[in-house]
């Protein structure tokens, strides 16, 4: 039986070679278990060494807010929300920001960003992810203004806040403080999203399925987008 929605796979497959924050190896993927063909039955299985915060995941209060609630203590009701995606990728470039100008830009053409929405950056910064050394860029890349953060929390009272690059902030300019804006408020950020242009500016909806870690920070996370046809 048909979907009555499109689905869209917002997620970057995880391996040893993407792009990772200190810009080394973050992911490791390691053999225990070979099939055997000479058995009648056997098994592959693998361990995994990883970074809390790899490849698409999300970020938790808890990430900078001591005694902020941890990925397990997100609810399913916050993680499943309508996504609002704000397209800068024309505009864009490696020092470029969201400014609160570039949002009221867009609810001009588009309405006003309802409470409880996932607002996504697409900035197209996620055409270089399969070459790390220009993803990275030395922490150089598009990123959220304080301001624009400020807008979307306090005054759109957003759920979360996502983006195509490795962090809405830009630690070349500034202390993190869209981390702390939004993680400060009790929502969560999302990192690294992949194919966010694929989405309608309003209209669908985002599963976010993070690892269930409890005492986590960050979890990578399985990122789905819900259009309806």
């Amino acid at each position: 039986m048909p979907l009555p929605f499109t689905i869209i796979d917002l997620t970057h497959s995880l391996n040893s070679s993407i792009p990772t924050w200190d810009g080394h190896c973050g992911f490791s993927h390691q053999p225990i278990l070979e099939h055997n063909p000479a058995l009648p039955y056997s098994f592959r299985t693998r361990s995994i060494n990883m970074e809390e915060g790899i490849g698409t995941h999300l970020d938790a209060p808890l990430h900078v807010i001591a005694d902020g609630r941890d990925v397990a203590s997100l609810t399913l009701e916050e993680l499943i929300a309508p996504a609002v995606i704000i397209d800068v990728s024309q505009q864009s470039h490696e020092r470029y920001r969201v400014s609160p100008e570039t949002i009221l830009i867009f609810e001009e053409q588009h309405g006003k960003i309802m409470p409880g929405s996932l607002v996504i950056i697409y900035t197209g910064w996620s055409r270089h992810w399969s070459t790390p050394s220009l993803y990275h860029n030395n922490h150089v890349f598009p990123s959220i203004s304080a301001s624009a953060a400020e807008l979307l929390v306090h005054e759109r009272q957003i759920i979360g806040l996502g983006i195509d690059t490795l962090s809405p902030d830009c630690p070349e300019n500034d202390e993190y403080p869209v981390h702390n804006m939004v993680l400060g408020a009790n929502k969560y950020i999302i990192e690294n999203i992949a194919n966010a242009n694929l989405l309608p500016a309003t209209g669908s909806y985002v599963f976010a399925l993070p690892m269930k870690i409890a005492q986590g920070s960050e979890a990578p996370i399985r990122l789905i987008g819900l259009q309806l046809k």
